[in-house]
């Protein structure tokens, strides 16, 4: 399991990455604080197109089990056949395509991400296998580039730690979704030091707590039956 903490750490800061730490200039024109204001957290640095092998690594399900928080999600409706579901920061599609084949021809999924090469390694994904309700989003660090409220869910897998501006986002996940929409996130456990996984790579409940819920969400659920994550579902609070 330790292999996967090395290998994270070579993918991560290593000369393959192509993503920039929170405190560098962002191509947008401005430098942004490496810290959520609310927590103290730091921001992760962001996978770069290096890292594809990792996200489609063999031992993933095992470590992971994906496919079993994908079925306790449809148990307990969060999501649902026919529903329109997208996801940020989406890579490759190991999630994103494991939903477009369970929401099925009726339903559609948003595959975002800011990475062109992620994209393209996505289509090609669902192309092999045969998927056609699937469209992809090129996001930016400030914006998913979502439709306003079209989403039944947003997903977001062991990413969100990796926005450099997690407020704007938030925002436009919120904008994003419908009035009865879920907004569902995975974090590695910050309280598990077992987890192998890079410290800036994982969150606390609190911390994903306080700052979601700040930016205009409650959460209504955590699901701890998984391996390595946390698995919350907000629901939009009233405003």
């Amino acid at each position: 399991m330790w292999a996967a903490l090395v290998l994270m750490g070579v993918l991560l800061f290593g000369g393959d990455a192509v993503g920039q730490s929170a405190g560098q200039n962002t191509g947008k024109g401005f430098a942004q604080s490496d810290v959520h204001p609310l927590t103290g957290r730091h921001f992760a640095n962001v996978m770069g197109i290096g890292g594809a092998p990792w996200l489609n690594r063999p031992e993933r399900e095992s470590e992971e089990n994906v496919e079993g928080a994908l079925d306790a999600l449809f148990a307990q409706g969060f999501l649902k056949p026919g529903m329109t579901v997208a996801e940020v920061g989406a890579g490759t599609g190991y999630v994103i395509l494991r939903i477009a084949k369970r929401v099925g021809p009726t339903g559609k999924v948003y595959a975002n991400d800011i990475q062109p090469q992620m994209l393209e390694l996505l289509r090609q994904n669902a192309d092999k296998q045969g998927l056609h309700n699937v469209e992809t989003v090129l996001g930016e660090v400030a914006d998913p580039k979502l439709p306003a409220g079209k989403m039944d869910a947003v997903i977001l897998v062991d990413v969100y730690h990796e926005f450099s501006q997690p407020q704007k986002m938030l925002e436009g996940i919120r904008a994003s979704l419908k009035p009865t929409g879920k907004l569902i996130q995975f974090e590695y456990r910050k309280e598990d030091p077992a987890v192998p996984i890079l410290p800036d790579h994982k969150m606390s409940v609190a911390e994903a707590k306080k700052e979601v819920e700040a930016e205009g969400f409650k959460l209504n659920t955590v699901l701890e039956n998984l391996p390595w994550q946390h698995l919350f579902v907000f629901g939009k609070a009233l405003q």
